[in-house]
């Protein structure tokens, strides 16, 4: 499983209907980079780690910032690992120990509606409540905001070129 199709599968569970959700957002927070941060309505940040590998669970384990330090400590209200369901075991033995885990399962072909819709999410456990976390503040929302929609227009600049055999 790719991260891209786990970012896909994440989005529409955290529903980006409701919440703002951005890949890869360092810039405007001033913290580490959150592989998918969403913003809720109320202006609460929950911050998910994407692990396609178990080196790469154990790497992020080592990280300095361990995902509660500084910044993140003030804005980050949920912390969620997410990894493909063959990876449970590992997200157990090396996800912070306050991070939730989702489990993400590949769509299965033989099942023709869920199979349309995507890969699945599942949460088997909770994250803890950081009670010191704030709300983040609007001009801060704006920027993750201003991020999203620039990565659209890049992407959509992408696929405008590989449909007319062009690099972008």
């Amino acid at each position: 499983m790719k991260t891209a199709e786990m970012e896909c599968a994440l989005a529409n569970w955290f529903d980006y209907r409701v919440n703002l959700i951005v890949p890869n957002v360092h810039w405007g927070m001033n913290m580490h980079e959150c592989d998918l941060l969403i913003l809720s309505k109320a202006g609460y940040a929950t911050e998910c780690e994407i692990k396609i590998s178990r080196a790469d669970l154990k790497a992020d384990s080592n990280k300095r910032h361990d995902h509660d330090s500084g910044r993140a400590k003030r804005v980050i209200k949920y912390l969620f690992f997410a990894v493909p369901e063959k990876l449970k075991e590992a997200a157990l033995e090396f996800a912070p120990e306050r991070a939730g885990i989702i489990l993400v399962r590949p769509a299965d072909p033989a099942e023709t509606l869920p199979y349309l819709m995507g890969p699945r999410c599942q949460r088997i456990r909770e994250p803890v409540v950081n009670m010191q976390a704030t709300k983040v503040p609007e001009l801060e929302r704006y920027k993750i905001a201003r991020l999203g929609a620039l990565r659209i227009w890049n992407l959509k600049r992408k696929l405008h070129a590989a449909q007319n055999g062009k690099r972008a």
